[in-house]
């Protein structure tokens, strides 16, 4: 017998738990009744394909916290990264992840960006089209 598909929308939400813009998204999603998933990148990394996937998305640059404290503490601010590099940073290091990441079928966002969470919750014949979000 197949599997019924759920009548409850879901999210993955790959972020931190003393994370301000990560604990936003998950309220932000909670109290519009979705499934939340989500991953502490501080427990477990995201798979490489995960962060991938982002990346063909925004481009690798927009995955790092350019603002963040762990970006300064390194001195990156006054690098240059090739193709690769800023992805391969990323993986050996999740505390330069800018966060949260939220993945909505194939739809995807970084950081906070509740316009585009805002366009996934919409009813279907409200916003027009589901969009992508934004880096």
């Amino acid at each position: 017998m197949p599997a019924q598909p759920s009548a409850t929308p879901s999210v993955q939400v790959f972020g931190r738990r003393d994370s301000r813009d990560t604990q936003k998204a998950l309220r932000f999603f909670k109290e519009r009744r979705f499934q939340v998933q989500f991953a502490d990148v501080a427990v477990r990394a995201p798979a490489p394909g995960e962060l991938r996937r982002f990346a063909d998305r925004f481009g690798e640059a927009a995955l790092l916290d350019t603002d963040g404290r762990r970006f300064r503490d390194l001195g990156l601010a006054y690098m240059r990264f090739g193709p690769g590099e800023a992805l391969a940073r990323v993986l050996a290091d999740p505390a330069l992840l800018r966060l949260p990441l939220v993945r909505y079928g194939n739809a995807l966002s970084i950081g906070s960006d509740e316009g585009t969470w805002k366009t996934w919750t919409a009813p279907p014949g409200d916003s027009g089209k589901r969009g992508e979000g934004r880096a």
